[in-house]
């Protein structure tokens, strides 16, 4: 079965897929760099390629998530057998699996214990899986892209929201590339960050 196939399956792991509004139904956007689409992860299938970019170290000094498959592992069945609050997927590329990605309600996520955050803000984080496809700049163009998607797909939705660790300046400069603000900074358990927001009445603007 093709990614493309798998998106189309109804079988996705996380059960209560409304609080997203079903990642896994939104379908393929246009890019600059191609045909994008996000496919709900599935453990069977993606542990290997997921667990061979965390062990990359450009990945693991952010994410923190090196080591065999069941430390990735660990990372993702949380969310894959949860209500749907956090959605992991893969990032394809005209097909081609590229980046790996986690859509999340902020307002029912321990983040909102550290910074303002409002009903329905949808967050994202993101990791580019190979060092090419790190090399081409793609991070502001595919953030652009889901911005979009959440803001397309989720009516509900105002903000879209991510907290970069503050020394990923890469990262930092993608999410200004891509339409999103600079807020504050907040302090987490695990690093300082920098609270990027996408507004839906700005969308338009930047």
């Amino acid at each position: 079965m093709s990614l493309t196939d798998a998106a189309a399956d109804s079988g996705t792991h996380a059960p209560h897929g409304e609080l997203l509004d079903r990642v896994g139904d939104w379908g393929p956007v246009s890019t600059p760099v191609g045909c994008f689409r996000l496919v709900p992860v599935r453990l069977g299938r993606d542990l290997p390629l997921l667990t061979r970019w965390m062990n990359d170290p450009a990945v693991d000094a952010f994410w923190e998530l090196s080591g065999p498959p069941a430390v990735t592992a660990g990372h993702l069945r949380p969310q894959l057998s949860g209500d749907g609050r956090s959605v992991p997927c893969l990032g394809t590329l005209d097909g081609v699996p590229m980046s790996y990605w986690e859509i999340y309600r902020a307002d029912l996520d321990p983040l909102a214990q550290h910074c303002p955050v409002r009903q329905h803000d949808t967050g994202v984080h993101l990791l580019i899986g190979s060092a090419p496809d790190r090399g081409r700049h793609l991070g502001g163009v595919l953030l652009r892209a889901v911005a979009d998607l959440i803001l397309d797909r989720r009516p509900a939705c105002m903000r879209v929201i991510a907290e970069p660790d503050l020394r990923n300046i890469p990262s930092t400069a993608a999410f200004l590339t891509a339409g999103f603000r600079f807020s504050t900074e907040v302090r987490l358990p695990t690093k300082r960050a920098a609270l990027m927001v996408r507004d839906r009445s700005l969308r338009h603007l930047l």
